[in-house]
């Protein structure tokens, strides 16, 4: 129910008292259990994930990004130098912990403290990334680290055509706002782009939900989910209707 003001006019909640702005994410390592997010760098990461990359043979996995495909390693490291060591967007690089390699990555953008809103993008999963459990705790551990800062709104925005994009935001539990018609064009084409959210009174039960998949308890021996995430995620958000 909204509050009234003194106009008999309806108006948001008050923020807690004492709020400020979050700091802007510093690039600090974030660790996991089987994956670490590091800053991207040009001499640890770009061979690892040019690599990887090039294990996508058809180049379909870059038809919805901005860059790429890339078509030689000095095209790749001045890509990275160009665009991926600022602050905004901030570059983190995905390392498995086991192999020890970079094999993915995506960046922070739009970063907005007074807001409270920080955007996840430039999202590139290598074909050694997709649909591993080391690829769902990376998003899970840029995630939680937002929101331990204290930002307020997590947004993943994407080409509304992208359907394995918009699946793996309601997956990962954000929740769809609407598409913004012809709100940009790239490579010579429009874009539509689907908006999706996670706020911070939804992130308690996100957090629960992925910590209980991510638990080792969750998989086999042959390394396979007991339970979807999806499970987990409709199991919070009834408990926390009730």
């Amino acid at each position: 129910m909204s509050r009234i003001n003194h106009h008999d006019q309806p108006i948001g909640d008050a923020l807690p008292d004492g709020w400020t702005p979050p700091p802007a994410p510093s690039g600090v390592i974030i660790d996991g259990a089987r994956v670490r997010l590091e800053p991207i760098n040009v001499d640890a990461h770009a061979e690892q994930l040019f690599m990887a990359n090039m294990l996508d043979a058809s180049g379909a996995g870059w038809t919805y990004l901005l860059n790429g495909p890339f078509g030689t390693m000095a095209e790749f490291r001045d890509w990275i130098t160009t665009t991926c060591l600022g602050v905004d967007p901030m570059f983190y690089a995905f390392v498995d912990k086991l192999g020890g390699n970079a094999l993915g990555y995506a960046a922070y953008l739009r970063v907005q403290p007074q807001a409270a809103s920080i955007e996840v993008g430039h999202i590139r999963l290598s074909p050694l990334l997709q649909r591993t459990t080391i690829a769902t705790e990376a998003m899970y551990l840029m995630m939680r680290h937002v929101f331990e800062l204290g930002y307020r709104r997590y947004e993943w925005k994407c080409d509304s055509l992208n359907e394995p994009s918009r699946r793996a935001a309601e997956r990962f539990g954000f929740t769809y706002e609407g598409t913004f018609r012809k709100a940009t064009h790239y490579r010579g084409r429009n874009r539509d782009t689907a908006w999706f959210s996670i706020i911070d009174d939804e992130w308690p039960d996100r957090q629960c939900a992925f910590e209980a998949w991510l638990d080792p308890a969750n998989f086999g021996a042959d390394g396979q989910q007991r339970r979807r995430l999806a499970e987990f995620i409709d199991e919070e958000r009834t408990a926390g209707a009730a």
